[in-house]
C-alpha cells in the first residue's frame, strides 16, 4: 500500500550498490512514494554494482560522485537540481567502509592511513555532504537529510573496528549541523540506527552470522529488515516528521532497549 507521502519531493539517495543494499530498497519506496530522485555513489562502487537497473525501474539519473571530494559533491548537486527542476527535499546518507575491516586488522594493530579513511568515508563524509548543500543552497525548507548507522556508536562489538568510531561521529555530526541547518533553514537531520541487516558491507563484516542472530534473538519484534528500514527512512523524509531533527532513531526490534530475552535466556540455559 502506498500513501503519496513524497508526492513533489525531490531527492538524492548515495550509496546504492545491489538490491540488498538499504539504500536501493529506500530509492524503490520513496518512488512508490511520489518521489523523484537521482542516485549516486563513487565510482568504483557503480562499476561493482548494478545501479543502472535501479535507475531504469525508478527512471532515476545516475550520477557518479565520491562524497568525500568536494568537487564531486558540488558537480552533484549542481546536476541533480538541473536534472530534477528545483531545490531538493531529501538527501540519504547510506555510506560506510573500513579498509581496516576489509583486509581482516585486528583492532590493536590497525593502520592509521586506513582509519583515517575510515572515518572520511564513514563520518566525515556527512559533514561535507552537509556543508555543501547549505553552501551551494540546495535545500528546501522543511527538507529532511537522514543517514544510517549501528547501535556500535554506543556499544562495543568484536570486529566492528574503526566503523564504531566513525558512526560515533556521524552520530555527533547529525546533532550539531542538525541545529544549524534547523536554524537556517527549517532543514531536518537525524540518523536511524538499524539492526544488522543482510547487506552486501553488513556481511562483510567477521562474525556478522553471531551478530545478527544475537540481535534477533534480543529483539522482542526481531530484526529490523531493509524494507522495514526504506518504510522508516520514507516516513522521516515525508512531512509527517516535520518537528524531529537531531535524532537517534532507533530501528531495531526492540534491541537497544533490551536487558535480556527468554530467547536469549533459553539458549544460555542449554
Amino acid at each position: 500500500m502506498t500513501y503519496n507521502l513524497l508526492k513533489g519531493k525531490r531527492g538524492i539517495i548515495f550509496g546504492a550498490l545491489d538490491e540488498r543494499s538499504i539504500a536501493w530498497k529506500v530509492a524503490v519506496k520513496a518512488k512508490q512514494e511520489g518521489a523523484t530522485f537521482t542516485l549516486t555513489n563513487a565510482p568504483i562502487a557503480l562499476r561493482l554494482g548494478v545501479i543502472n537497473k535501479l535507475a531504469e525501474e525508478c527512471n532515476a539519473e545516475v550520477i557518479s560522485a565520491d562524497a568525500t571530494s568536494i568537487e564531486d559533491l558540488e558537480n552533484l548537486y549542481n546536476k541533480s537540481v538541473e536534472v530534477l527542476g528545483g531545490k531538493i527535499d531529501f538527501i540519504l546518507h547510506s555510506i560506510g567502509m573500513s579498509p581496516n575491516v576489509r583486509k581482516g586488522k585486528n583492532y590493536g594493530d590497525l593502520n592509521y592511513d586506513w582509519y583515517l579513511k575510515t572515518l572520511d568515508i564513514s563520518g566525515l563524509s556527512f559533514h561535507k555532504l552537509m556543508q555543501t548543500a547549505e553552501k551551494l543552497d540546495i535545500m528546501n525548507e522543511w527538507g529532511s537529510i537522514v543517514a544510517l548507522t549501528y547501535i556500535a556508536a554506543q556499544r562495543t562489538f568484536p570486529d566492528y573496528s574503526d566503523m564504531a568510531q566513525a558512526k560515533a561521529i556521524l552520530e555527533s555530526i547529525a546533532r550539531s549541523y542538525g541545529y544549524r541547518f534547523a536554524k537556517s533553514k527549517k532543514v531536518r537531520v537525524n540518523t536511524i540506527s538499524q539492526s544488522p541487516t543482510k547487506t552486501t558491507a553488513g556481511t562483510g563484516i567477521s562474525g556478522f552470522d553471531m551478530f545478527f542472530d544475537y540481535a534477533n534473538m534480543m529483539s522482542p519484534l526481531g530484526n529490523a529488515s531493509s524494507e522495514d528500514c526504506a518504510n522508516y527512512v520514507v516516513m522521516i523524509f515525508s512531512d509527517l516528521s516535520r518537528m524531529v531533527t537531531m535524532q537517534n532513531l532507533m530501528h531495531d526490534g526492540g534491541f537497544s532497549s533490551s536487558g535480556i530475552t527468554k530467547e536469549l535466556f533459553e539458549r544460555l540455559s542449554k
